[in-house]
């Protein structure tokens, strides 16, 4: 099965913008993640324990919105651990978010690609806290299928299409994918979800218990399988085959193949 399209560690080399120079002032700038749009992160480093990271996004990326980002963290840190936004801004070259740091390692760090059974489970435990935890009656935040669908097909251009995202290999069965993708199965339930549970985006401490969760720009209310079909499918491109089940297993869970697949397949669409 193929991976999404390149995230992961950038080269030392690359280019740090101004603003990130100019925000980090005489921290130590280490880049620290790119995705797979282009948005870096990088962490400021003060030399006195004390980190900021520093998220940047090129003008005219509007897949990438810190500043709804900004938001979704500022109401979720009072019931979840999540990053605290310290500043935001723009200007005619991108956008940026510099927030505090949380304890933790991504479960994509090199220690637990070494024990993926570790860091799998901590990414269902992690997802089952968070889902318990953020109450869905205050939330402002919608992340619903028709939400989804609605928000991808403004952002394509006039002649393309949901179904020109489509990978066959990807989703053994779909023949018409336009018309799968607009038949949702019937909600579960409903819980405030990440939005982007990849592996990436959870931390765990060195003894690998859950820690936090990071990258929350699409916070907002769906069913619980939008963010666990994709956590436990991200195990796969991070850890190989195997996985899927220990997410399930630590969140509680018996598998809904039914919801796997169709939101396996909205998330590729949209």
């Amino acid at each position: 099965m193929s991976p999404p399209l390149f995230s992961g560690i950038p080269p030392a080399s690359v280019t740090v913008p101004g603003v990130v120079t100019a925000l980090a002032g005489d921290d130590t700038i280490t880049p620290v993640w790119v995705n797979e749009l282009g948005g870096l992160t990088f962490r400021l480093d003060d030399g006195r324990d004390s980190t900021r990271y520093a998220k940047w996004t090129a003008a005219g990326t509007p897949e990438i919105d810190l500043a709804a980002e900004a938001e979704r963290l500022a109401w979720a840190q009072r019931w979840a651990q999540v990053p605290h936004v310290i500043e935001r801004g723009s200007n005619d070259d991108g956008t940026w978010l510099v927030t505090s740091a949380v304890p933790g390692r991504s479960a994509v760090d090199p220690r637990w690609i070494d024990d993926p059974k570790t860091a799998a489970s901590a990414i269902g435990y992690g997802l089952r806290v968070l889902h318990d935890a953020l109450p869905v009656d205050e939330c402002p935040f919608d992340w619903s299928v028709e939400q989804r669908l609605a928000d991808a097909r403004k952002s394509l251009g006039d002649s393309a299409r949901l179904v020109d995202r489509f990978k066959q290999d990807r989703h053994p069965g779909v023949d018409d994918p336009e018309a799968r993708v607009s038949d949702p199965p019937p909600i579960e339930r409903l819980v405030v979800c990440h939005g982007d549970a990849c592996a990436p985006n959870t931390l765990l401490h060195d003894d690998g218990t859950f820690a936090a969760h990071v990258d929350l720009g699409t916070l907002g209310v769906a069913d619980p399988w939008a963010d666990l079909a994709v956590a436990a499918w991200s195990t796969e491109w991070n850890y190989g085959p195997g996985y899927e089940n220990v997410v399930y297993d630590a969140y509680g869970i018996d598998p809904d193949p039914e919801r796997i697949a169709y939101y396996r397949l909205l998330w590729d669409l949209t």
